[in-house]
């Protein structure tokens, strides 16, 4: 039967020995044990004020009992600190990519986590923690930026329904821009408080009757007026670039929203590396993505190379330029054999499978290897 926990008014710090016992405490494996440790140890830190002397030592019980915890008691602890400022950020950030029924009310409403911690959030997590990230309240411009930078449909669109959201007004129109071809995304803009007039007469051109109306009523829009401007503009277009010309023009925009993805992507990367959260695990999530030129991007800021060089590693005529890259930037050489499958599948079989046998190298020499490589004008 372990000792039970005394609670300590305010004014008296843990002592090193209580310290100790709650640290013992955590290491019992009975689930009964960690249930009233977890109590215990919130209700003594909700009367340990901040940057008191028991501060470091309830930051190590936390964070041992939260590895040990099962998950109905990890559950519970993200439900008492989801609203707390005096927990650890490391305990808050390991909640915060727990299972999403447990990531949930830290994500929603914890004040410790930072924009670099949500966007690591978005890069590392399950879509459904990129959504709730999306939904929380009074959400940075940063992170929303981040989000639209991913471009997936579902986030961005919990983004749109999230009237708090710090949205610049260069975002909105990404998000407006980005509702000509997502149509989930038209609704909850129409409402959004901050869409401009301008953005509302644009997003008005691709949204049904409804929502016409809706947007016409609340920005007093002559509809009637934008109407015959939109069927005008159409015919004009009709009678100078006749079927041909249409065709051509529906061609041209596909192919400039597929140019602006390169953009997007690299943006996204830009943000990761000046949070200091970009890490190798998203080159793994970028090929399960299908994302091979987010893979690439990804790969040349992790090396500090040229872009140029990583494209022409992963189109080279053997593996060996990309695994040098991969290991320069921690990618272990058991694993460069499965993201080896999947860029092959992403870049038409290529880099193809000529003889050559992937050997332990340290990543500085690796980084070496690899531009020296990458000089040579065969390689270029």
């Amino acid at each position: 039967m372990p000792a039970v926990v005394q609670m300590r008014t305010p004014e008296k710090a843990v002592s090193d020995r209580d310290g100790r016992d709650l640290v013992e405490l955590a290491r019992s494996r009975d689930i009964d044990d960690r249930q009233r440790l977890l109590l215990s140890i919130v209700a003594l830190c909700e009367a340990s004020p901040p940057g008191s002397d028991a501060a470091p030592v309830l930051s190590e019980v936390f964070l041992t009992l939260a590895r040990q915890a099962e998950r109905d008691v990890r559950k519970i602890l993200s439900q008492r600190l989801s609203q707390v400022d005096w927990a650890p950020p490391a305990l808050i950030n390991m909640l915060a990519l727990d299972e999403i029924e447990i990531a949930a009310p830290i994500l929603a409403a914890s004040p410790l986590l930072q924009d670099a911690d949500l966007i690591r959030v978005l890069v590392e997590a399950t879509l459904e923690h990129q959504i709730a990230v999306a939904r929380r309240p009074y959400l940075s411009g940063v992170v929303a930026d981040a989000i639209i930078d991913r471009g997936d449909a579902v986030t961005m669109t919990a983004l749109a329904s999230n009237r708090t959201a710090l949205i610049t007004d260069t975002s909105m129109g990404r998000l407006v821009d980005q509702s000509r071809r997502i149509a989930g995304l038209r609704a909850p803009l129409s409402r959004h408080p901050r869409l401009s007039e301008a953005q509302a007469q644009q997003l008005y051109q691709w949204v049904g009757q409804a929502l016409r109306q809706s947007i016409g009523e609340r920005f007093r829009i002559d509809f009637q007026l934008l109407d015959a401007a939109i069927q005008q503009a159409a015919d004009d277009a009709s009678r100078t670039a006749g079927a041909a010309g249409w065709r051509a023009m529906s061609a041209q925009g596909r192919r400039t929203e597929q140019d602006d993805r390169p953009e997007m992507e690299r943006r996204l990367v830009d943000k990761l590396k000046t949070s200091g959260q970009l890490r190798p695990g998203l080159l793994v999530r970028a090929l399960r993505e299908e994302r091979l030129s987010l893979f690439e991007e990804a790969l040349a800021a992790l090396g500090g190379f040229p872009i140029s060089a990583i494209r022409a590693a992963v189109r080279a005529p053997t593996a060996e330029a990309l695994y040098l890259a991969c290991v320069a930037v921690g990618v272990d050489r058991a694993v460069f054999a499965s993201l080896l499958t999947e860029v092959r599948k992403l870049a038409g079989g290529l880099p193809t499978e000529a003889r050559w046998s992937a050997s332990a190298m340290h990543p500085q020499a690796a980084a070496r290897a690899f531009r020296q490589m990458m000089e040579t004008p065969s390689n270029v």
